[in-house]
């Protein structure tokens, strides 16, 4: 691994990006740096947001920079404001010991007055969003005949905003004679065309694959009934009590109504979308960098531009229309060396656009299981036991009201008080999911599922699976399966997955209590049906589980229906 001093950087560059915590270049910088220190090479990068693209391009053009000449040196292009100012800062603490370098952000929604004294006053390097740019340049209180480079990031998010026109027309006010990098995270057709058009014998830099998604990112896919859709979210969020994410949504309506929703039923979240004032937006946008809020729920253009460290999942509330969308929602989890995981909540219409975003990120999307209202519930109780453990004691600022207190609380034994403060913070999940039925996955109510996802479940290690008689069609739920436990058991039962189907569910249960569970079921009954319980056998020829135990309830009844006649 190369150091930054051996790919050429100044030593006050470098000084300035340790202090940042800059100990050894990432990938994209030790291949393009270099590059551009030279003079007259072009180059297309194909990478990922969050690989480090900005130093690599904004090191060698401050260090090119003369800061003698009080003229615009180098222009960089993006896409939003927020990533316009982003860049611009980046590019303002890289260069805290070079004297005199001048960085201006030119964006819209922001006075143009003070963009234009500011240019007047002399700058060396611009970052700029097209559109306020091409406002300058027709203004004519902008000059780009200076400019000796040219770097557009986010290229392939910019012509999908729309901004193709604008940049024709900035790049043809540019020089002939000037480096030009051309950042992507995909190779389309359009940026293809860009690279012809405008580069020169450029050089390709490809991080990863070309097209393919963040490496450390796992992609999950929930196939349910539309109805399922929010359900399936809320528990998806709730199995992962310290997500922090972005949920995407297609339409400005559909994002506000899935935030609303949320905010309503106590989630930390809010939404992100076109009809948004700037301020508005900004605030958001602003809570959600510093951890304020846990989920933004986000249309694709709202959210481009927020570059957000530390994501823990991207959720697609339904897929994109377009492969590339994919790329870039996805590519905002897994960043500099850690995981991140990506879901898609879809319907059997959008099996087509799994398979397409599959083939062009070069992985296969894992067929998920919708968490069980018990997964849920047992998640959620840890939960409050960690945050429980991590506390911070204040001894001296709570000395004082802990005599009155130990008072209080003196009737209470040690075991009840750690129940109540569990109870607490556990009963609001418990008394939504003790009465919810399960969701179904479309693929599980089909015969024609895909093969892998056949065959019988094998319960947790150290756990047995047991198969009762009793479903959703006899009104049977998780809190009916809890009841007949506790009811009929000495001691208390370690409970693992519950899966309640329509005619029959089965449960897991500690290996070392499966006699006792036995026991305790035999001669129940359930709305006056006889209840049986029994260890779920495992086909060896594999098969369908559900239907396996179908057909041998369907003999069952055939044989007590001729035994009656």
């Amino acid at each position: 691994m190369k150091t930054f001093e051996e790919l050429g950087v100044s030593e006050e560059i470098r000084r300035a990006i340790e202090e940042m915590g800059y100990a050894y270049p990432m990938p994209v910088q030790e291949e393009v740096i270099p590059y551009l220190l030279e003079d007259g090479h072009d180059v297309v990068a194909l990478a990922q947001t969050g690989t480090g693209k900005t130093a690599a391009f904004g090191l060698p053009l401050i260090q090119k920079t003369d800061v003698n000449d009080n003229h615009p040196q180098s222009l960089i292009l993006c896409p939003t404001r927020e990533l316009c100012l982003q860049i611009a800062g980046d590019l303002n603490d890289y260069s805290k010991y070079v004297d005199g370098l001048k960085v201006l952000p030119v964006y819209g929604g922001s006075s143009i007055e003070s963009q234009i004294r500011a240019l007047k006053s002399g700058v060396h390097i611009i970052v700029a969003t097209p559109g306020r740019l091409l406002d300058l340049m027709e203004r004519k209180t902008v000059s780009l005949a200076t400019i000796r480079n040219v770097v557009m990031d986010e290229a392939d998010e910019m012509l999908n905003m729309g901004f193709s026109e604008d940049i024709n027309a900035i790049l043809a006010d540019v020089p002939q004679e000037r480096n030009t990098l051309l950042f992507s995270a995909t190779m389309s057709n359009e940026i293809a065309r860009i690279a012809k058009n405008y580069l020169h014998n450029a050089k390709e830099i490809t991080i990863g694959r070309r097209n393919e998604g963040t490496a450390n990112v796992r992609h999950i896919v929930y196939m349910v009934h539309a109805k399922d859709k929010y359900e399936t979210l809320k528990r998806i969020v709730d199995y992962n009590p310290k997500i922090y994410g972005i949920i995407f949504c297609r339409t400005k309506r559909e994002t506000q109504e899935i935030a609303d929703q949320l905010m309503q039923e106590g989630y930390n979240a809010d939404s992100l979308h076109g009809d948004l004032s700037q301020a508005q937006r900004d605030l958001v946008m602003q809570k959600f960098r510093i951890r304020n809020l846990q989920l933004l729920v986000a249309t694709d253009v709202a959210a481009r531009g927020l570059d957000v460290d530390d994501l823990t999942h991207i959720i697609n509330y339904g897929l994109p229309d377009d492969t590339e969308s994919y790329t870039h929602r996805s590519g905002r989890t897994g960043r500099a060396g850690k995981t991140g995981t990506s879901i898609a909540i879809i319907n059997l219409k959008e099996r087509s656009k799994v398979r397409a975003i599959e083939k062009t990120i070069g992985k296969q999307f894992e067929t998920g299981e919708i968490p069980t209202a018990w997964q849920i519930c047992k998640k959620q109780l840890f939960k409050v036991i960690d945050d429980l453990e991590k506390v911070k004691v204040n001894e001296e600022e709570i000395n004082e009201f802990m005599p009155e207190i130990y008072r209080k609380l003196d009737w209470l034994d040690k075991e009840d008080l750690i129940k109540r403060v569990v109870s607490h913070e556990f009963n609001r999940f418990f008394e939504y999911y003790r009465d919810k039925d399960e969701i179904e996955t479309v693929s599980d109510s089909k015969k024609g599922r895909d093969k892998e996802e056949k065959g019988p479940r094998k319960a947790e290690e150290g756990y047995v699976r047991l198969h009762i008689n009793l479903g959703k069609i006899d009104h049977f739920n998780l809190r009916g399966l809890m009841a007949m436990l506790n009811d009929n058991t000495r001691r208390r039962v370690d409970v693992g997955r519950v899966d309640l189907m329509k005619k029959f569910s089965f449960f897991e249960v500690d290996e070392k209590e499966t006699e006792n569970v036995l026991k305790a079921f035999r001669g129940l009954t359930w709305n006056g049906r006889k209840v049986v319980v029994e260890v779920a056998q495992e086909n060896p020829k594999g098969g369908d589980e559900e239907e396996d135990y179908g057909k041998k309830s369907r003999k069952r009844r055939d044989r007590s229906s001729r035994r009656r006649r």
